[in-house]
């Protein structure tokens, strides 16, 4: 829903300070000038590849590029798609999915069962080494599947995997096929929204189970629109309408995805009409969007969870006392009023506001800020005298960051600095592959609408984006038995439960909820963005 009530616009002389931050880079392209085609700003995606992407700006374009099985309603319940029907047994394990008929991907091959089952059974391939393919990690046969023994005993040199295939995904007819969960999970449904889920057409395969070289740079979708070229990194990706589309039409004719280096540059852009949609105003210019933009300033609910990732593999912060400390060392509620002007709110919780299951203040006296008691505990536990929290430049974080350092220095009397690293691809693969790079800015928008979206990718031990090497085998067992749980009433009791387990050892440093606080040129009308922090792309539409 679309909302423009005031937010808090005071901010003190030393907030002011913070937020004097320089621009640099952007697009100044200007082939989005044809009628009927618009632009919007993102930064460099990691990945076009659907089960190698987990990042909002990289799922932002492959859904333009792709049709999902499901979407979901205001409610946040999944309604079918590109999927005809989608029924289940009564244990939720096996699971039927009815594709409707006349679809194609935009090189004109039709789009059939074949093309989930390969594009799937790619994702779940421990070599192939996809960052989403624990999303798959349900179906039968994923274990097999995997790389490394599924106990974790396995030998010095990872064994060869057992199996190649998915023995959960069984071909019915063309449109037709089911999928067998090891155990059952009534949320499956909306699990299939996700982007891991889409289809991939032959054309994406060189041979059997091998994906063509450089398909991930002009990717072949199901959806509304196609890739006009090829991507071009930091610079654009530009997609055109696909014709005779069989799903729902969106009114304009293309997009270009202009891709920037920095927030700041981008609403430069917006500000002076050469760019249409900005998803997200930059901390500086909060103070002054309303003036610059009048009414094509808005915000909406967002799932957004902002946070600071501890690497636990480091021995400095291995001690949860460590941690703790240094979450009641930071003014949550001060960061947010003078850095954000009140557009984002302290998170004292480890799930979202809008998903089922939510408590307030479930992180307890370890997210309220106690200088005193944080400078005994951090003490006592032998904290690092030096902090370093790394983020991506091209974000936007550097004025929270540097207020966040500010503030532990205050706290605990240690030296703290702001790490940037240009790129957010960049700084993912860094802490990927558990390179040191101290306190790691962070954020999460859900995949899909339930609560275990929050716990199971971002903690469990084989979570696809547990980068701080956090493990604890009674939170797993929480979350697995939540999935399995015969009602959402008892699946959310068992998450609560394992959120509590969070609360107590503080794997990450949970910081703000946010919403979409987004800002549009005067080209453009019907702009909306969801909770996903996607502009809808079916309604949005060039103003008269």
């Amino acid at each position: 829903m679309r909302g423009n009530g005031p937010w808090k616009m005071a901010a003190g002389v030393a907030a002011i300070a913070l937020l004097a931050a320089g621009c640099s880079g952007g697009s100044s392209d200007d082939d989005e000038t044809l009628p009927n085609t618009i632009s919007i700003g993102i930064v460099e995606p990691e990945s076009l590849i659907p089960s190698n992407s987990t990042e909002a700006n990289g799922s932002s374009v492959l859904a333009s590029l792709f049709y999902p099985l499901v979407r979901f309603d205001e409610q946040s319940n999944p309604y079918t798609v590109a999927a005809e029907a989608i029924t289940h047994d009564k244990a939720n394990k096996v699971w039927t999915i009815r594709l409707r008929s006349g679809f194609t991907f935009s090189n004109g091959e039709p789009v059939t069962v074949d093309n989930y089952i390969n594009a799937w059974n790619y994702g779940a391939f421990g070599p192939n080494a996809q960052v989403a393919s624990y999303f798959f990690s349900r179906i039968d046969g994923y274990a097999q599947m995997q790389s490394v023994d599924p106990d974790g005993t396995g030998p010095e040199k990872a064994p060869e995997p057992k199996a190649t295939t998915l023995t959960g995904l069984r071909k019915l007819n063309n449109l037709t096929f089911t999928v067998t969960l090891s155990t059952g999970f009534a949320g499956w449904e909306s699990v299939m929204g996700y982007d891991a889920f889409y289809p991939l057409p032959k054309a994406a395969f060189k041979s059997e189970g091998v994906l063509a070289d450089n398909f991930g740079d002009a990717p072949i979708g199901n959806g509304p629109f196609k890739l006009k070229g090829t991507w071009q990194h930091d610079s654009k990706i530009v997609v055109e309408k696909v014709a005779d589309f069989k799903g729902t039409v969106p009114k304009v004719d293309g997009i270009t995805w202009k891709i920037y280096q920095d927030l700041g540059a981008q609403y430069a852009d917006l500000v002076a009409g050469n760019l249409d949609v900005e998803t997200k105003i930059p901390i500086e210019s909060l103070a002054s969007a309303s003036g610059d933009l009048g009414q094509r300033l808005q915000k909406s609910p967002s799932s957004a969870f902002s946070f600071v990732g501890f690497p636990i593999y480091e021995k400095e912060y291995a001690n949860k006392d460590v941690r703790r400390a240094l979450s009641m060392a930071i003014n949550r509620e001060e960061m947010t009023d003078q850095i954000f002007l009140g557009s984002e709110t302290p998170a004292t919780s480890f799930v979202s506001p809008v998903v089922a299951g939510y408590r307030k203040n479930s992180c307890g006296q370890n997210c309220e800020y106690n200088p005193t008691l944080a400078k005994q505990i951090y003490t006592a536990a032998n904290g690092p005298t030096d902090i370093k929290i790394s983020y991506n430049s091209d974000g936007g974080h550097k004025a929270w960051v540097d207020a966040m350092c500010n503030q532990i220095k205050a706290s605990l009397g240690v030296n703290c600095t702001g790490s940037p690293e240009p790129k957010l691809a960049d700084l993912l693969k860094k802490v990927r592959d558990h390179k040191s790079v101290g306190m790691i800015r962070l954020a999460w928008t859900m995949d899909y609408p339930l609560m275990e979206n929050y716990l199971g990718p971002l903690y469990t031990t084989d979570g696809s984006s547990n980068f701080y090497g956090y493990t604890n085998t009674a939170f797993d067992s929480l979350v697995r038995e939540g999935s399995e749980a015969a009602t959402p009433q008892a699946a959310i009791k068992k998450w609560q439960q394992a959120e509590d387990i969070l609360a107590d050892e503080m794997p990450v440093l949970p910081l703000r909820f946010g919403q979409n606080v987004y800002g549009f040129s005067a080209k453009v009308t019907n702009v909306s963005m969801d909770l996903f922090q996607k502009v809808d792309i079916y309604k949005i539409e060039v103003a008269n």
